[in-house]
């Protein structure tokens, strides 16, 4: 690789034309990259907006996550975010910070996956403008807005005794998919990038979960539709985020073991699935499976009995700042 295919090499404005075309472009857009800000349309007069980090070390692995996972999972899981308000996405700020040396190639990967997941998870979102810089940690930073069409946003603190929960899709896939990665995909305590290409080869469903999530973004207007009286996106673990609606709430959530599955279907994060609570005699959305019920109380229950398991994603828990 010569200095002419680094980003250092080429510079700034030349890497932007690099991967302009291969961005999309939103809907929404009235004025997209070029400018000094964009301009959406935002026909409901409101819209919600979310953003988002993923910091090689903490968040991802180049060993393990090729340009293209890495677009594609920075898109979901902000994508995720917005449809957990009930919102249909509309646009992407993606700011990348990057070591002058890397590939040019690494950006116009990433560009690619952002534009194969929005194609995919929510046609008609686009990327509408960002910023590129120099760091010697790979960092992607994404802020997502969404157009709640004219409904009201979905909120964590609307879940009352009696209402079901349920999920819209996968449980414990991607926590199952990171434990491969880290027992088998680790040679003298570095990720490895083939040992990982070869477990994706025998686990699609589990490493794919992890490295590139597929949520049900279409379900979170679906939902709200539907009646949802609360939402979030599971990216930190059901227990963890299960609680979050309790404590927004002031109730209690009692899920189901049988109906919630394994253990790391409970405590795994990361699988940008989304968990609602529906009034009891709301017809739950084709996408959605009851795990649970919301009941008088604080905290969290598992088959009536207080869960006190800590498992899941929190960005502080053990960091030493060692990226791997």
């Amino acid at each position: 690789m010569t200095a002419a295919d680094t980003l250092g090499g080429i510079g700034e404005s030349a890497s932007l034309s690099r991967i302009f075309p291969r961005l999309p472009t939103a809907r929404a857009q009235l004025l997209g990259p070029g400018d000094d800000s964009a301009v959406l349309a935002a026909p409901d007069g409101r819209f919600v907006v979310t953003t988002d980090m993923m910091i090689h070390g903490p968040d991802f692995r180049l060993a393990w996550s090729s340009p293209f996972d890495l677009g594609w999972k920075a898109a979901a899981s902000n994508l995720a975010d917005v449809a957990a308000m009930g919102a249909v996405p509309t646009g992407l700020v993606v700011a990348i910070a990057a070591p002058a040396d890397s590939p040019v190639s690494l950006l116009e990967g990433i560009a690619d996956g952002l534009r194969e997941a929005c194609a995919a998870l929510a046609p008609g979102c686009g990327v509408v403008g960002g910023d590129l810089s120099v760091s010697h940690t790979l960092t992607l930073a994404v802020t997502a807005f969404g157009d709640l069409e004219g409904r009201d946003p979905v909120l964590r603190s609307g879940a009352r005794p009696g209402n079901v929960v349920a999920v819209a899709g996968v449980l414990g896939a991607a926590a199952s998919g990171l434990r491969l990665l880290f027992t088998e995909a680790v040679k003298d305590g570095v990720p490895d990038a083939s040992a990982a290409t070869a477990l994706r080869a025998q686990y699609p469903d589990l490493i794919g979960a992890q490295l590139a999530p597929t949520p049900p973004i279409g379900q979170g207007p679906v939902a709200a539709t539907a009646g949802a009286t609360a939402m979030l996106d599971l990216s930190d673990g059901l227990a963890i985020d299960a609680r979050r609606i309790a404590a927004a709430s002031g109730v209690a959530v009692d899920l189901s073991s049988a109906l919630v599955g394994s253990r790391e279907a409970l405590d795994g994060g990361e699988d940008h699935s989304l968990l609602a609570a529906f009034p009891p005699d709301a017809v739950l959305p084709p996408s959605f499976r009851a795990i649970g019920r919301v009941v008088a109380g604080e905290g969290l229950l598992v088959d009536g009995q207080p869960y006190s398991e800590l498992g899941g994603w929190d960005p502080y828990a053990g960091w030493n700042g060692a990226a791997g």
